[in-house]
């Protein structure tokens, strides 16, 4: 199935979507064992962080969130890494990658993703965004 052929629900004017959000961060070097510690703390601030991958030069977040639609969902996503800059300590990097998808994108991923792998084509990496709160290194 084509994901152009998905069917849309029709949004009310003020409804609410769910999004697939991945925030991805850079800058200079940092010691690792502090972007962990910052990066912990911004998850007691912000709970709802899926999975957060780390090095010493950039962090890519993993969240679910619910917006009116993808362009608030991704100037929210925008603003968290600044937001939490100061309060958790985290290193002065910058945006340099977002991607804001609605709960019906992901689950055609997956089901494309199940339909290769029982045709036997080898499957990518799994990316899960079921942990909550999974902050791991690369």
């Amino acid at each position: 199935m084509a994901l152009e052929s998905l069917p849309h629900e029709p949004a009310t004017p003020h409804s609410m979507t769910l999004y697939s959000v991945t925030l991805t961060v850079a800058g200079d070097h940092t010691d690792v064992d502090e972007v962990r510690a910052a990066l912990e703390r911004l998850l007691t601030q912000h709970p709802f962080l899926s999975s957060v991958r780390y090095d010493a030069t950039r962090a890519e977040l993993r969240y679910w969130d619910e917006a009116r639609d993808v362009d608030d969902a991704a100037a929210m996503a925008l603003r968290l890494w600044p937001e939490h800059r100061v309060s958790a300590g985290l290193p002065a990097w910058s945006t340099v990658g977002i991607e804001v998808v609605d709960r019906r994108t992901v689950e055609h991923r997956v089901d494309q993703q199940s339909a290769r792998h029982r045709a036997g084509v080898p499957a990518r990496r799994a990316r899960t965004l079921d942990l909550i709160g999974d902050i791991a290194p690369w």
